[in-house]
């Protein structure tokens, strides 16, 4: 039976479809046409459905063990398997089923700039039309949210906490590989090596979509088209099990709705310095930990 020997797991807006689809490019990779899985964490995430959509955008989990297997099973003699789901980062109590199930797997980590990182998390359920309410009100009901079981992709604060998450992990498995959404979107080829590398297949191969940007964020004018791509609805869960969404459907689908962004507005003065307070601790631990920072935000390192 073939199963996953690396696991793409987390954070949240981090990068992880487009570290996905270069590695489905490596002819020693193989990735199964759906992402984010999140079978090994469905004891936590499963009863996360009271948020507007949450019930929706969860029907396409995999709920058991041979349905999980099953989308390797054209895994042919491809040196390293993956998979991408970027909850399990977030449930370290799921690492030892994890590590079981799939015999102590290569891990990857992405994180990003914490602000940042909770910031598209926001856009995201706004560009789905599911949250209605200002960022800054949004963070502060955060908690309410968690006591009301909401799916955890509404707790902002909540994914962009890393340090002991990372640690944790580190200590469950054998191998880990932690990086950031910056270096792979400002150094894409040289941060490739690493993963290639990490996952002992050819280093000098280069990806034909390595210069393809995948979930672009922003925000877009709402009509018929944009509406279909981005709320949540059993048809459109319908059509993403009937047709295989692939690379190239994702770059026509980015040309076309390109027509319809607009930048949103930026987070506020004093939204940043909240932020700045509760994550500086995380973020001075990350740096200690030898993560590249160098590219977040400059006043969490201020004195």
């Amino acid at each position: 039976m073939k199963k996953p020997n690396f696991v793409i797991m987390g954070f949240p807006k981090c990068g992880s479809t487009a570290l996905h689809y270069y590695l489905d490019a490596h002819p020693e990779i193989y990735m199964p046409h759906q992402k984010e899985l999140h079978y090994f964490t469905q004891s936590n995430i499963s009863k996360l459905n009271q948020g507007q959509g949450d019930f929706v955008a969860k029907e396409g989990q995999i709920k058991n063990i041979n349905s999980y297997f099953s989308l390797f099973k054209e895994a042919k003699k491809e040196k390293a398997i993956g998979e991408t789901s970027p909850s399990y980062i977030n449930y370290p109590d799921s690492f030892k089923k994890l590590n079981s199930q799939l015999e102590n797997p290569k891990v990857i980590i992405l994180l990003r700039d914490p602000i940042k990182r909770a910031y598209s998390n926001y856009l995201h359920l706004l560009r789905e039309q599911r949250e209605t309410e200002s960022f800054n009100i949004a963070l502060d009901l955060e908690e309410e949210r968690m006591r009301n079981k909401y799916s955890d992709f509404w707790y902002y604060k909540f994914n962009s906490f890393y340090y002991d998450k990372i640690t944790k992990a580190k200590e469950s498995f054998s191998e880990v590989l932690v990086l950031t959404q910056e270096e792979l979107k400002k150094e894409t080829q040289q941060t490739l090596i690493k993963v290639y590398s990490f996952l002992d297949v050819n280093t000098k191969f280069t990806p034909s979509n390595i210069n393809k940007k995948y979930n672009i964020g922003g925000l877009y004018k709402k009509n018929i088209l944009t509406n279909f791509i981005f709320r949540q609805g059993k048809i459109k869960n319908i059509f993403k099990k009937v047709i295989k969404i692939t690379p190239w459907m994702k770059n026509i689908k980015n040309k076309i709705i390109s027509n319809y962004q607009y930048k949103p507005k930026p987070i506020t003065i004093e939204t940043e310095n909240k932020l700045i307070s509760i994550f500086r601790d995380d973020v001075l631990k990350i740096t200690k930990m030898g993560v590249d920072t160098s590219m977040w935000n400059e006043k969490f390192f201020e004195k």
